[in-house]
């Protein structure tokens, strides 16, 4: 039951008010049909407005049930709309865009019905008015009689206890007219029906009850309801509150409101393709920049970790200061820009800074501290690297397993030797092997693997054979084409270095030096080369005095050592693999670590050692006793003493020599200072130690170098922290040796990821301007979406739809809009990287730099659908707040 009591309804015209209802009290019952009738402008729409809550009343109360309204909220009102009310307009109001079945769900959509059961209500509503063939047109498909029922049926579709009609016939023929009045008038039979109209015919043919309304007044009630005997009883009124309380609370899903939307934006589907695309423009940009400044992150990151596996950092027992040589060999600046006001030429010392900064420069690393720090992973160490490399001094001497033609020296490489360039010295030696990663020599082509077999797989891709799995296996290493540089076949002794000979003999004859026919070899004749593996110390003799000797010029000897040496065989040919970017073009011969580990074994184990260790005192190369002076000081006491350890024979020798110059005149004294210089000349200053080192001895914890290879440059900065954590330890105990290392890469590229960095957060910030014009671009054509859709707005709220659900609505449409902008700005990128891949090849020979790093575009969509959101807020805000009844009278 339906009560009105006392409404009135005002409206604000200016500085005055209009009175449009004037106390109106009606009371409706539960079924019935209720023509109102008056002229146009008397409150006849108000009034049913105020029944349909779509307008609110200025005083009286309306009761619905027993239960009055005046303490409702405006979701009360939203759900009671949707559930109880049914409206039916003069203008049908249906939403052009969405099917006729569309629009009859669209009260169930409200309430939350599930899909499956929307579709067969709607279907019933539609069969009950009679359009069952024509759900699946369009509004403007239809007929205005048609349109009318489709606005019946979507009014009773939620089975609502009251049907509201505002002049359903007023845009309708004759014939239309009476099909509907019909229809109107058979839902009367259970529930209440209210109808609008100035047909005075009309209503009285169809209608249970006839009230007239006049300026905002009830005139006339054709039958009253008699409050004594039609009133509700209390437990009615509690039946009806449980039976409201059941009907559950409503609202628009998201998912239903996206689907809405989706299908507005798909009838202006070139607007909306524009807006989209204009919206994705400043996400095109700034996804272009990410993907240059990520492929640039890649390929230095790339680039840094193959150089790191050229020029790791590097420890070594003496370290010199390469940057501080070339500082001086440049010369100083203050030198540079001081002027010389003498008048005559001065010298400037180029050569002595060099030597000087050389020698302030060398720096002594306790190894074995060292080694033992990085043995015990300080700072989670090995996640930080590809691994760590430990060399030693012990020489490294292999040699042609054919003897042929005498013992001929594989490594160290005499190739330069043959061309007359010298590579001794051992301050050149130490340059040089200051820049080489291996600690060897850089003039030699035997290279040690890292001790991390997985990268070898990752670096290597092995053409024939297999990798090396013992010490005494090796592999060839030829470049990316299967070439081997001529260097390294006159290093290997495949090819003659006497050669080489005649060419510098022309060359500096100024003669033509003719080319070289070039040489090939099949994988099986690499494969099938054998080496051997002369420890330092088996190039020493016992001669017969007990004294030991260097037998390397004695080439019968070294022939017979060489023959009597381990083998070493090639089990694979390799080449390097695409991510390998740092291999030598050279080629070389790559071989374990455990070879040198057994090598270090051999020389420790070797009889020359043993005879130096069992006598630590004695020279075994002089069989003179190690002086700790320059000069020793013997007396001939001293003499005798050392005669009588010596082996009959060489003691006579030396007596011999004794009596010889004491027959000359000479004094005890005199010989024995004799005898002191020429000791001093014999032993060089030979020490222990140094005889030990000689001999190639060393000691596996006691490496001569260390080389870490960080996985990259953040690593390698962390690893630099390490050390310098290292370095501020032993500063603070006071015990221990500081580490001094080599970082040529450090030196060269420790600002470039700064650099690019800064560039992509400048280029970023620019073009960022774009993506707040765009989506203030959304936001001005969400603005004009609810200026088109501003009736649309009304038919929502009249069936039931709330403030949220309208302004759901339009967030979902520019949640849309930036979906669509985030990914066609992210495709238009990837499909703009193609050519711009090409370009940077052909300048720059650097392939498939520029890619769209897939966080950086998940996040870049998530931005533009943020943005736009942001951007459609106000605009959502306009559409929730609109007035219905003023929303319903847009065209």
């Amino acid at each position: 039951m339906l009560e009105l009591k006392g409404i009135t309804k005002d409206y604000p015209a200016g500085d005055s008010v209009v009175r449009a209802l004037k106390g109106i009290s009606v009371t409706f019952r539960d079924q019935e049909f209720v023509s109102i009738l008056g002229q146009s402008g008397c409150g006849k729409t108000t009034l049913l407005n105020i029944i349909g809550g779509l307008d609110q009343y200025t005083r009286g109360d309306l009761v619905i049930n027993g239960r009055s309204t005046k303490s409702y909220l405006d979701r009360d009102w939203d759900t009671y709309r949707n559930h109880s009310v049914g409206f039916v307009f003069q203008s049908y109001n249906l939403i052009p865009h969405q099917s006729v079945i569309a629009n009859v769900e669209m009260a169930l959509l409200l309430s939350g019905v599930s899909k499956s059961e929307r579709r067969q209500r709607a279907e019933r509503a539609l069969t009950q008015v009679g359009l069952a063939e024509h759900m699946h047109k369009r509004p403007n498909q239809l007929s205005g009689g048609q349109m009318q029922r489709v606005a019946i049926a979507r009014a009773i579709v939620n089975d609502p206890e009251i049907i509201l009609a505002d002049e359903p016939t007023g845009a309708l023929d004759t014939d239309t007219s009476v099909e509907v009045m019909e229809i109107l008038k058979q839902l009367s039979r259970d529930r209440l029906v209210i109808m609008v109209t100035h047909n005075p015919q009309l209503a009285e043919e169809y209608s249970d009850r006839i009230v007239r309304i006049k300026d905002g007044l009830l005139t006339d009630d054709t039958r009253p309801v008699d409050p004594d005997r039609e009133r509700l009883t209390e437990q009615q009124i509690q039946d009806h509150a449980v039976a409201d309380a059941r009907k559950g609370k409503r609202g628009m899903s998201y998912a239903s409101a996206i689907a809405l939307s989706f299908t507005n934006l798909m009838t202006k589907k070139g607007r909306t393709f524009l807006t989209a695309f204009a919206g994705s423009i400043g996400i095109i940009g700034i996804a272009l920049i990410l993907s240059l400044s990520d492929g640039t992150q890649n390929y230095i990151a790339q680039t840094e970790e193959d150089t790191m596996g050229s020029y790791p950092l590097t420890i070594r027992q003496t370290s010199i200061d390469l940057a501080s040589m070339m500082t001086s060999m440049m010369g100083t600046a203050s030198e540079s820009a001081q002027e010389n006001t003498s008048g005559e030429v001065e010298s400037k010392d180029l050569v002595t800074d060099m030597v000087t900064s050389l020698s302030a420069g060398a720096n002594e690393n306790d190894m074995v501290a060292v080694k033992e720090w990085l043995d015990s992973n300080p700072g989670d160490i090995d996640s930080y690297v590809t691994s760590i490399q430990y060399t030693y001094d012990t020489p490294l001497n292999v040699y042609k397993s054919d003897t042929t033609d005498g013992a001929v020296q594989v490594n160290p490489a005499t190739v330069l030797d043959a061309l007359g360039i010298s590579t001794s010295g051992a301050t050149q030696s130490e340059m040089m092997s200051s820049m080489s990663a291996t600690g060897g020599s850089s003039y030699d082509v035997w290279t040690a693997l890292l001790p991390n077999r997985e990268l070898w797989e990752r670096d290597y891709d092995v053409v024939a054979g297999r990798l090396p799995e013992e010490w005494n296996e090796v592999v060839i290493y030829v470049d990316r084409n299967d070439r081997i540089s001529d260097y390294t076949l006159y290093a290997l002794g495949l090819l003659d270095q006497s050669e080489l000979r005649g060419m510098m003999s022309k060359v500096i004859a100024g003669k033509e030096v003719e080319s070289a026919e070039q040489t090939s070899y099949t994988y099986d004749d690499l494969m099938s080369l054998t080496f051997k593996l002369l420890p330092e110390s088996s190039k020493y003799a016992e001669q017969a005095d007990g004294t030991w000797a260097d037998m390397s010029e004695d080439d019968a000897f070294m022939t017979d050592a060489v023959n009597a040496a381990e083998e070493v065989e090639v089990v694979g040919i390799v080449r390097p693999s695409e991510e390998n970017d740092s291999g030598s073009n050279w080629g070389a011969v790559l071989y374990t670590p455990e070879l040198m580990e057994h090598l270090v074994g051999e020389v420790n184990a070797s009889a020359a050692v043993a005879a130096q260790e069992a006598d630590p005192g004695t020279d075994i190369f002089t069989g003179l006793p190690f002086s700790d002076t320059a000069t020793p000081d013997l007396t001939m006491e001293d003499i005798e003493a050392m005669i009588g350890q010596m082996s009959s024979a060489q003691a006579s020798q030396i007596q011999g020599y004794i009596d010889g110059m004491r027959e000359e005149g000479m004094s005890d004294e005199d010989i024995a200072a004799a005898f002191s210089e020429q000791m001093a000349e014999q032993t060089d200053n030979a020490t222990y130690d140094g005889n030990l080192e000689t001999l190639g001895v060393a000691s596996m914890d006691d490496p001569y170098a260390i080389n870490i290879y960080p996985v990259d440059f953040e690593a390698k900065e962390y690893i630099d922290g390490l050390i310098e954590e290292y370095n501020d330890d032993v500063v603070a105990s006071g015990e221990g040796t500081e580490i001094q290392y080599t970082d040529i890469v450090g030196t060269l590229m420790s600002s470039v990821t700064d650099i690019v960095n800064a560039l992509t957060y400048i280029l970023i910030a620019f073009v960022g301007i774009s993506l707040v014009v765009s989506s203030i671009m959304i936001g001005i054509i969400t603005y004009i979406s609810v200026l088109e859709r501003t009736k649309e707005i009304g038919i929502l709220r009249a069936i039931g739809a709330s403030k949220r659900d309208v302004s759901r609505i339009f967030t979902a449409e520019t949640f849309i809009i930036g979906l669509v902008s985030g990914v066609l700005g992210i495709v238009v990128t990837v499909l703009l990287d193609i050519p711009v891949n090409m370009i940077i090849e052909q300048v720059a020979g650097v392939e498939n730099l520029a890619a769209v790093p897939p966080v950086a575009g998940a996040v870049l969509v998530l931005i533009s659908v943020a943005l736009s959101l942001v951007a459609g807020l106000a605009p959502s805000r306009m559409a929730a707040k609109k007035d219905p009844v003023t929303a319903l009278r847009t065209e």
